[in-house]
Protein backbone atom coordinates (compact mmCIF):
# COMPACT_ATOMS: atom_id res chain seq x y z
CA UNK A 1 0.00 0.00 0.00
CA UNK A 2 1.74 3.42 -1.03
CA UNK A 3 1.08 6.45 0.64
CA UNK A 4 -0.93 9.09 -1.18
CA UNK A 5 0.07 12.28 -2.59
CA UNK A 6 2.55 13.85 -0.07
CA UNK A 7 3.38 16.85 -1.84
CA UNK A 8 3.00 20.15 0.08
CA UNK A 9 5.40 23.01 1.95
CA UNK A 10 8.16 21.96 3.40
CA UNK A 11 11.58 23.85 4.36
CA UNK A 12 14.18 23.21 6.13
CA UNK A 13 16.35 25.33 8.84
CA UNK A 14 19.27 25.19 11.77
CA UNK A 15 17.38 25.39 15.11
CA UNK A 16 18.64 28.33 16.80
CA UNK A 17 19.91 28.40 19.94
CA UNK A 18 17.77 28.47 22.83
CA UNK A 19 17.30 31.05 25.41
CA UNK A 20 15.62 31.57 28.33
CA UNK A 21 12.44 34.03 26.38
CA UNK A 22 12.50 32.01 23.18
CA UNK A 23 9.69 29.82 22.72
CA UNK A 24 10.64 26.70 20.77
CA UNK A 25 7.83 25.43 18.27
CA UNK A 26 6.47 21.67 19.44
CA UNK A 27 8.95 18.74 19.10
CA UNK A 28 8.46 16.08 16.54
CA UNK A 29 10.99 12.88 17.37
CA UNK A 30 11.44 10.30 15.46
CA UNK A 31 13.76 7.46 15.23
CA UNK A 32 15.35 5.59 12.06
CA UNK A 33 15.47 1.43 12.43
CA UNK A 34 16.65 -1.14 10.33
CA UNK A 35 19.54 -3.39 9.68
CA UNK A 36 23.37 -2.65 8.76
CA UNK A 37 23.87 -0.93 5.58
CA UNK A 38 20.62 0.00 4.47
CA UNK A 39 20.66 3.58 3.80
CA UNK A 40 19.90 4.86 7.02
CA UNK A 41 22.20 7.64 7.95
CA UNK A 42 22.42 7.90 3.85
CA UNK A 43 18.87 9.23 4.03
CA UNK A 44 19.03 11.20 6.61
CA UNK A 45 21.33 13.24 5.39
CA UNK A 46 19.98 13.24 2.03
CA UNK A 47 16.56 14.81 3.81
CA UNK A 48 18.24 17.98 5.87
CA UNK A 49 21.41 18.46 3.07
CA UNK A 50 19.88 17.59 0.03
CA UNK A 51 23.07 15.90 -0.21
CA UNK A 52 23.76 12.19 -0.91
CA UNK A 53 26.92 10.64 0.41
CA UNK A 54 27.09 7.02 -0.03
CA UNK A 55 29.23 5.34 2.14
CA UNK A 56 29.60 5.85 5.77
CA UNK A 57 31.41 4.56 8.85
CA UNK A 58 29.48 2.18 11.48
CA UNK A 59 26.78 4.51 13.09
CA UNK A 60 27.07 4.58 16.63
CA UNK A 61 23.68 6.45 17.15
CA UNK A 62 23.52 10.09 16.21
CA UNK A 63 21.00 12.70 16.70
CA UNK A 64 19.87 15.46 14.20
CA UNK A 65 18.00 18.40 14.93
CA UNK A 66 16.59 21.26 12.34
CA UNK A 67 13.89 23.69 12.51
CA UNK A 68 11.24 22.14 9.90
CA UNK A 69 7.93 23.75 8.40
CA UNK A 70 5.66 21.51 7.29
CA UNK A 71 2.69 23.08 5.39
CA UNK A 72 3.07 26.24 7.27
CA UNK A 73 3.69 25.01 10.76
CA UNK A 74 6.48 25.22 12.51
CA UNK A 75 8.22 21.74 14.01
CA UNK A 76 11.15 21.47 16.00
CA UNK A 77 12.58 18.19 14.33
CA UNK A 78 14.56 15.44 16.28
CA UNK A 79 15.74 12.38 14.06
CA UNK A 80 17.28 9.75 16.46
CA UNK A 81 19.97 7.31 13.80
CA UNK A 82 20.50 4.20 15.88
CA UNK A 83 23.12 1.59 15.02
CA UNK A 84 22.55 -0.90 12.05
CA UNK A 85 23.07 -3.80 14.29
CA UNK A 86 19.69 -5.88 13.64
CA UNK A 87 20.17 -9.09 12.24
CA UNK A 88 17.73 -12.01 11.85
CA UNK A 89 21.15 -14.26 12.66
CA UNK A 90 22.14 -12.04 15.64
CA UNK A 91 20.18 -12.59 19.09
CA UNK A 92 17.13 -10.15 17.95
CA UNK A 93 16.42 -9.82 21.82
CA UNK A 94 19.06 -8.55 23.12
CA UNK A 95 19.37 -6.20 19.81
CA UNK A 96 16.24 -4.60 20.55
CA UNK A 97 16.57 -4.57 24.01
CA UNK A 98 19.76 -2.24 23.71
CA UNK A 99 17.12 0.02 21.77
CA UNK A 100 14.40 0.33 23.56
CA UNK A 101 15.72 3.55 24.88
CA UNK A 102 15.41 4.97 21.37
CA UNK A 103 11.87 3.47 20.70
CA UNK A 104 10.82 4.86 24.03
CA UNK A 105 11.95 8.42 23.29
CA UNK A 106 10.59 8.53 19.88
CA UNK A 107 7.18 9.46 18.69
CA UNK A 108 7.04 8.80 15.10
CA UNK A 109 9.54 5.88 13.10
CA UNK A 110 11.14 5.16 9.88
CA UNK A 111 11.81 1.03 9.54
CA UNK A 112 14.10 0.62 6.60
CA UNK A 113 15.56 -2.44 4.83
CA UNK A 114 17.56 -2.85 1.18
CA UNK A 115 15.82 -4.48 -1.64
CA UNK A 116 19.29 -5.56 -1.89
CA UNK A 117 19.15 -7.60 1.27
CA UNK A 118 16.27 -10.20 2.13
CA UNK A 119 17.83 -10.36 5.60
CA UNK A 120 16.89 -6.90 6.07
CA UNK A 121 13.59 -7.12 5.00
CA UNK A 122 13.00 -9.78 7.68
CA UNK A 123 14.24 -7.09 10.72
CA UNK A 124 11.45 -5.35 9.71
CA UNK A 125 8.53 -7.47 11.44
CA UNK A 126 10.14 -8.10 14.66
CA UNK A 127 11.44 -4.47 15.24
CA UNK A 128 7.52 -3.43 14.35
CA UNK A 129 6.44 -6.06 17.17
CA UNK A 130 9.01 -4.30 19.77
CA UNK A 131 7.52 -0.83 18.85
CA UNK A 132 4.00 -1.95 19.38
CA UNK A 133 5.48 -3.66 22.63
CA UNK A 134 6.95 -0.61 23.81
CA UNK A 135 3.68 1.89 22.74
CA UNK A 136 1.48 -0.59 23.35
CA UNK A 137 -1.30 1.69 23.59
CA UNK A 138 0.28 4.21 21.10
CA UNK A 139 -0.19 5.18 17.74
CA UNK A 140 2.84 6.38 16.91
CA UNK A 141 2.88 5.59 12.92
CA UNK A 142 5.28 3.49 11.51
CA UNK A 143 6.19 4.01 7.62
CA UNK A 144 7.83 0.69 5.99
CA UNK A 145 10.47 1.79 3.50
CA UNK A 146 12.35 -0.58 0.77
CA UNK A 147 15.58 1.89 -0.08
CA UNK A 148 18.11 1.41 -2.84
CA UNK A 149 15.63 1.06 -5.74
CA UNK A 150 17.95 1.87 -8.45
CA UNK A 151 19.66 -1.00 -7.40
CA UNK A 152 17.15 -3.40 -9.64
CA UNK A 153 19.86 -5.32 -11.33
CA UNK A 154 20.39 -6.96 -7.21
CA UNK A 155 16.91 -6.98 -5.57
CA UNK A 156 16.43 -9.51 -3.71
CA UNK A 157 13.21 -8.19 -2.11
CA UNK A 158 10.18 -7.34 -4.67
CA UNK A 159 8.00 -4.48 -4.36
CA UNK A 160 4.96 -6.65 -3.51
CA UNK A 161 7.01 -8.25 -0.46
CA UNK A 162 6.90 -5.11 1.00
CA UNK A 163 3.25 -4.11 0.14
CA UNK A 164 2.06 -7.36 1.78
CA UNK A 165 4.28 -6.67 4.74
CA UNK A 166 2.87 -3.38 5.26
CA UNK A 167 -0.79 -4.38 4.90
CA UNK A 168 -0.14 -7.08 7.54
CA UNK A 169 1.19 -4.71 10.18
CA UNK A 170 -1.38 -1.99 9.08
CA UNK A 171 1.65 0.65 7.98
CA UNK A 172 2.05 2.77 5.22
CA UNK A 173 4.90 1.36 2.40
CA UNK A 174 7.06 3.28 0.30
CA UNK A 175 10.41 2.04 -2.17
CA UNK A 176 12.63 4.93 -2.86
CA UNK A 177 16.24 5.39 -3.84
CA UNK A 178 18.01 7.77 -2.18
CA UNK A 179 20.53 8.26 -4.29
CA UNK A 180 18.47 8.94 -7.16
CA UNK A 181 15.82 11.02 -5.87
CA UNK A 182 15.67 13.37 -3.46
CA UNK A 183 11.83 14.07 -3.26
CA UNK A 184 11.17 10.41 -2.45
CA UNK A 185 13.22 10.91 0.78
CA UNK A 186 11.19 14.18 1.51
CA UNK A 187 8.25 12.78 1.30
CA UNK A 188 8.69 10.08 3.31
CA UNK A 189 9.62 12.60 6.51
CA UNK A 190 7.43 14.63 6.08
CA UNK A 191 4.25 12.80 5.84
CA UNK A 192 6.01 11.06 9.24
CA UNK A 193 6.23 14.44 10.32
CA UNK A 194 2.66 15.64 9.70
CA UNK A 195 1.43 11.79 11.40
CA UNK A 196 2.88 12.60 14.42
CA UNK A 197 2.01 16.43 14.52
CA UNK A 198 -1.75 14.98 14.11
CA UNK A 199 -1.35 13.10 17.53
CA UNK A 200 0.02 15.85 19.17
CA UNK A 201 -2.89 18.08 17.98
CA UNK A 202 -5.63 15.05 18.82
CA UNK A 203 -3.46 14.27 22.73
CA UNK A 204 -3.66 18.26 23.43
CA UNK A 205 -7.45 18.25 22.34
CA UNK A 206 -8.01 15.66 25.13
CA UNK A 207 -5.99 17.42 27.80
CA UNK A 208 -8.20 20.19 27.43
CA UNK A 209 -11.08 18.10 27.62
CA UNK A 210 -10.17 16.51 30.84
CA UNK A 211 -9.30 19.74 32.70
CA UNK A 212 -12.00 21.83 31.14
CA UNK A 213 -15.10 21.32 32.78
CA UNK A 214 -18.08 20.67 30.23
CA UNK A 215 -20.47 24.09 30.35
CA UNK A 216 -23.80 23.34 32.11
CA UNK A 217 -27.11 23.98 30.03
CA UNK A 218 -28.38 27.42 30.70
CA UNK A 219 -30.82 27.95 33.11
CA UNK A 220 -33.60 29.89 31.91
CA UNK A 221 -35.13 31.16 35.08
CA UNK A 222 -31.86 31.68 36.15
CA UNK A 223 -31.33 33.88 32.73
CA UNK A 224 -35.00 35.64 33.51
CA UNK A 225 -34.02 36.62 36.90
CA UNK A 226 -30.59 38.12 35.83
CA UNK A 227 -32.16 39.90 32.90
CA UNK A 228 -34.89 42.02 35.35
CA UNK A 229 -32.46 42.66 37.39
CA UNK A 230 -30.14 44.02 34.71
CA UNK A 231 -32.99 46.35 33.86
CA UNK A 232 -34.30 47.06 37.73
CA UNK A 233 -30.81 48.58 37.77
CA UNK A 234 -30.89 50.84 35.09
CA UNK A 235 -34.25 52.24 36.08
CA UNK A 236 -32.69 53.22 39.32
CA UNK A 237 -29.65 55.11 37.80
CA UNK A 238 -31.32 58.61 37.45
CA UNK A 239 -32.83 58.31 40.66
CA UNK A 240 -29.56 57.71 42.01
CA UNK A 241 -27.70 60.21 40.28
CA UNK A 242 -29.85 63.01 41.65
Amino acid sequence: MRSPSMSGHFLLAPIPESSSDYLLPKDIKLAVLGAGRVGKSAMIVRFLTKRFIGDYEPNTGKLYSRLVYVEGDQLSLQIQDTPGGVQVQDNLTQVVDSLSKCVQWAEGFLLVYSITDYDSYLSIRPLYQHIRKVHPDSKAPVIIVGNKGDLLHARQVQTHDGVQLANELGSVFLEISTSENYEDVCDVFQHLCKEVSKLHSLSGERRRASIIPRPRSPNMQDLKRRFKQALSSKVKAPSTLA
